[in-house]
């Protein structure tokens, strides 16, 4: 979700980690603020900047712009489709400047409207493609829905107090991974995609954990970390010191994969390669 509009220039680094070994590469810098980098089958690196999406393609160097139409307000909540054909994004209406949810072909095109309901800021895209989750605010509170791909009726999974936020399908197709504020400090948690089985997955007591994106095996979870007191806990800032930690699906302890200065617009949405091996985000670098 894009909340913060920091006033401060920024040098953009876009960037890759090998998830084994740590060793970071980067790619490009860029003269503006660029964020949330998706990867595509193809060897892309797919990102938002000013509004506007754009591919960076690893082996050329080069930047291309993607023709989205009239959604030339879209914030970092961009998702492909499983089969890497379409592109689901959150665009800010003109008319009342909230988040609604379009789709359009990943090789440009008119949107085409999925949310009516807003604001509403898109993670995940179900396994089949038949589904999008979303966080929506709905009467001052911020949950967990569902809405089919193709438009419809949104369906409601959490119901906790504060914001529930950063749903992500498993690659089973059987889990949404989120965060939440419902225990204090912003922890990761696991639900079953219908909504049941609502379980906490973090525990730290000393950050706030933000966006859970599933590797494409199942087995891992990257995720990005403030320091608890950095921040609010049910706020994810630019402009901080991270983490971008790595868990087991199944639970159990994390490891620090890398430390930057990052936060909002580092790792927005799923950035995982296809093959698991690397993940893609975006560092920052203050300019006086």
């Amino acid at each position: 979700m894009k909340r913060s509009n920091e006033p401060q220039r920024v040098v953009s680094i876009l960037e890759t980690v090998d998830v084994r070994t740590g060793e970071r590469v980067a790619h490009a810098e860029f003269d503006e603020r660029i964020e949330a980098p998706n990867w595509t089958r193809d060897g892309k690196l797919l990102y938002n900047s000013q509004g506007r999406l754009f591919a960076y393609d690893l082996d050329a160097g080069a930047v291309l712009p993607i023709d989205s139409g009239f959604a030339d307000r879209c914030n970092n909540d961009h998702v492909l489709s499983p089969d890497h054909e379409r592109l689901a994004v959150s665009h800010h209406t003109r008319e009342d400047g909230k988040s609604r949810i379009y789709i359009l072909s990943l090789r440009g095109g008119e949107p085409v409207l999925v949310t009516p309901m807003a604001p509403s800021y898109l993670h995940g895209w179900s396994p089949d493609g038949r589904a999008l989750a979303y966080c929506g605010e709905r009467n001052g509170e911020f949950d967990i829905y569902v809405i089919p791909a193709s438009g419809g009726v949104e369906t409601r999974l959490t119901n906790a107090p504060g914001l529930n936020d950063g749903p992500e399908y498993s690659p089973d197709g059987r889990h949404i991974w989120f965060n939440s504020v419902r225990t204090g400090l912003m922890q990761l948690w696991r639900m079953n995609a219908d909504g049941s089985s609502q379980t906490q997955m973090t525990f730290d007591d000393d950050s706030n954990s933000w966006f859970p994106h599933v590797s494409p095996d199942g087995r891992t979870i990257a995720y990005l970390a403030y320091r608890k007191g950095d921040v609010a806990p049910g706020d994810h800032p630019a402009n901080k010191d991270v983490e971008i930690r790595l868990m087991p699906s199944e639970g159990g302890a994390h490891r620090t994969l890398a430390s930057l200065f990052g936060g909002q617009g580092t790792l927005n949405v799923h950035s995982w390669s296809p093959d698991g091996s690397r993940l893609a985000f975006v560092s920052y670098r203050l300019v006086d």
